[in-house]
């Protein structure tokens, strides 16, 4: 693995001694120091380096460290600040902290104890780095869900989801809690951009944050905002969702994978209808409809504490379950119409057909990724389509597997109840994995064919 750059130190101090000792103390930690005696030699350094760290001390001959520190957190924000200070000093140095220094040290101080404060500061600067290209990408996901959600008409004609949409048309006008419930790629995104849309807040925002997409300890600030100064890092103001959700709907996706102490948090929001972002005093009315979802077995997750009982009761005011994809086969054919005319707009290619071949490997297969797991596929098999028709060569491995060894394929760890039920689960991969050839199954268990054909009458596996 290739290994990390350096860290860039920029050292801004007026003392040649301690350029000297720092310059030599740096390198042999590993960072990549740049020493300067000035605040103009620093302020020049700092702008062609862009360094992670600034060690600035407050005394320098040409101009005051505090307006140093005041350009250097104008121009680069980002970059955290160690004040460097004389005893005398600690008055400017805690004014330093108020102009958004990280810290301050007084000289004379150890090497261990500047080396930890260090560290300390680029732990902080990179989870502040993280959390922003976070926030980025769940904007640009967002964006081009909402793009490709926009294209998908909602396919109805199993009568569960007939079911479904006639509730939906019937709560969605109200302010009401809906709770979607389904695993995961069953369309609950889907459903919640339907659910808003017919909402009398359709012309408000739909905020989206997924609660497993970010650490545990960032979700809060997500969630709630915070107010500059908040937090070392916090270095401007963030609304939060609850606030970008004003007037319309807040979408909280995997509510069972939110922390349990912010859940007590967030019940709060929902019983009062007001909230403080981190940081601030000041109380903040809410104003959102909420539509929470989870993949997770609601009981289970109520049981285990994953979700807290009070908020789930009052997140329950409708709930809706979402029936996976292999229970509402009839909605695979307009599913697959669907995304084959999709894709083949995307790559500019001619429609293609599928064989009746194709079409019924696609409804016999038990789909444990939903219509995800479908949409990936027929894009599978649309850029593999050759002249105009898609066989079942063209689709995904998985699909073309025989029915009684899809099962295997797919199967994750899961303990069995009994070892017959282990054998006969440890056979089917073999067979899955040699795509039904029984004497290389046969090798790959170390038995004979023979042997591998009792088992199998034994187990009750044809193939």
């Amino acid at each position: 693995m290739k290994a990390s750059p350096p860290r860039k130190v920029v050292v801004v101090d007026d003392s040649r001694a301690i350029l000297l000792t720092l310059e030599a103390l740096l390198r042999r930690h590993g960072y990549d120091p740049r020493m300067t005696g000035t605040a103009a030699a620093g302020l020049a350094a700092i702008r062609e380096t862009a360094p992670d760290l600034v060690l600035l001390d407050l005394g320098l001959p040409d101009r005051d460290g505090l307006d140093v520190l005041r350009e250097i957190r104008r121009d680069l924000p980002q970059t955290h600040v160690i004040i460097l200070t004389a005893n005398d000093s600690l008055a400017n140095a805690i004014e330093s902290i108020k102009e958004g220094a990280f810290h301050f040290i007084s000289k004379p101080y150890a090497p261990e104890e500047l080396l930890g404060l260090m560290g300390r500061a680029l732990e902080r600067q990179q989870l502040v780095q993280e959390t922003a290209a976070l926030r980025e990408e769940k904007q640009q996901l967002s964006q081009a869900l909402e793009k490709a959600e926009r294209q998908l008409a909602p396919v109805v004609k199993s009568r569960s989801m007939q079911e479904i949409h006639g509730l939906i048309a019937r709560v969605a006008p109200s302010d009401a809690n809906v709770l979607l419930l389904g695993e995961s790629g069953v369309g609950k995104e889907v459903l919640a951009n339907q659910i808003h849309r017919q909402s009398k807040r359709a012309g408000g925002p739909l905020v989206k944050l997924n609660c497993a997409a970010f650490p545990a300890n960032m979700i809060e600030g997500e969630l709630f905002g915070y107010v500059k100064g908040a937090f070392t890092g916090a270095v401007a103001e963030f609304p939060g969702m609850i606030a970008e959700s004003s007037g319309g709907t807040l979408f909280l996706d995997e509510i069972a994978d939110m922390p349990a102490e912010l859940q007590t948090r967030f019940l709060r929001v929902l019983q009062e209808r007001e909230y403080r972002p981190l940081g601030s005093a000041k109380t903040v009315a809410s104003d959102f409809r909420l539509i929470a979802a989870t993949n997770r077995p609601v009981a289970e997750a109520v049981r285990t504490g994953a979700l807290r009982q009070d908020l789930y009761y009052r997140l329950n005011t409708f709930q809706i379950p979402i029936p996976p994809l292999r229970e509402r086969r009839e909605d695979i054919p307009a599913l697959v119409t669907l995304f084959t005319e999709r894709f083949s707009r995307q790559l500019g290619k001619v429609e293609p057909a599928l064989t009746p071949e194709a079409l019924e490997m696609i409804l016999n297969y038990a789909w444990p990724g939903n219509i995800r797991e479908l949409q990936n596929a027929i894009e599978y098999a649309v850029v593999l389509a050759d002249k105009d028709m898609i066989t079942p060569k063209q689709l995904p491995r998985e699909i073309q597997l025989p029915p009684a060894l899809q099962a295997a394929a797919i199967a994750t760890a899961v303990p069995t109840l009994n070892l017959e039920d282990h054998e006969k689960q440890t056979i089917l991969q073999a067979l899955a994995q040699t795509r039904g050839n029984k004497k290389k199954a046969a090798e790959i268990l170390g038995i004979h064919r023979p042997t591998l054909y009792g088992k199998m009458k034994r187990l009750g596996i044809a193939v």
